[in-house]
């Protein structure tokens, strides 16, 4: 391939990359306010249930479920919005003791594996999802909301966090000029890339 070949292909890449992360930044600024209201409402929900217990000493049927679900949905759809910024959990003393060279080649293997895992998780969500949908399935109390509730939320939540690992893993394997567009475009959209 010619250099100017290679050039126009390298800039076509850098944004192809800027896109998808700038459309999944969205999506994740997105799934996290809506986690963010999932936890809001779950503590209003257990609020109402303690001051109705309390002062009417009226019974509710449906405050555990709709709070669970509501905190599964959080937790699980503002995954990749911590993800993108780099927000899970690390050891951050094992990154300052190894030599920059050993370090990348940690963040690959990490990237890689972590998603691995997650691409597992999203398939085995979906296939309960759609098991809990084809079945009808409902949980157990007298209130009975349907399964397909937080089984699409982890499913979805899983989904859009193995897309984000993805994204990040490409950037690994990507020229520098295209991993710096990348970052670039991650730290616009409000996350970080690398």
């Amino acid at each position: 391939m010619t250099g100017g070949g290679a050039a126009a292909r390298a800039a076509i890449e850098r944004a192809l990359l800027r896109a998808l992360f700038r459309s999944l930044s969205a999506l994740n600024a997105l799934t996290a306010a809506l986690g963010m209201l999932a936890l809001v409402a779950a503590s209003l929900v257990l609020s109402y249930s303690v001051f109705s217990r309390y002062f009417f000493k009226a019974a509710t049927d449906w405050q555990d479920e709709v709070a669970v679900f509501a905190i599964v949905g959080a937790v699980f759809l503002s995954g990749a919005w911590v993800q993108a910024q780099r927000g899970h959990v690390g050891i951050d003393a094992v990154i300052g003791l190894l030599p920059a060279r050993v370090n990348r080649v940690r963040a690959v293997v990490v990237d890689v594996l972590s998603l691995a895992f997650c691409a597992f998780f999203a398939w085995k969500s979906w296939t309960l999802f759609l098991e809990a949908w084809v079945d009808k399935m409902t949980t157990s109390s007298t209130f009975a909301p349907p399964l397909t509730i937080p089984y699409g939320m982890m499913a979805a939540g899983m989904t859009l966090l193995a897309c984000q690992l993805l994204l990040q893993s490409l950037v690994h394997f990507t020229s520098r000029p295209e991993a710096e567009a990348a970052r670039a475009a991650g730290r616009a959209g409000g996350g970080t890339a690398e």
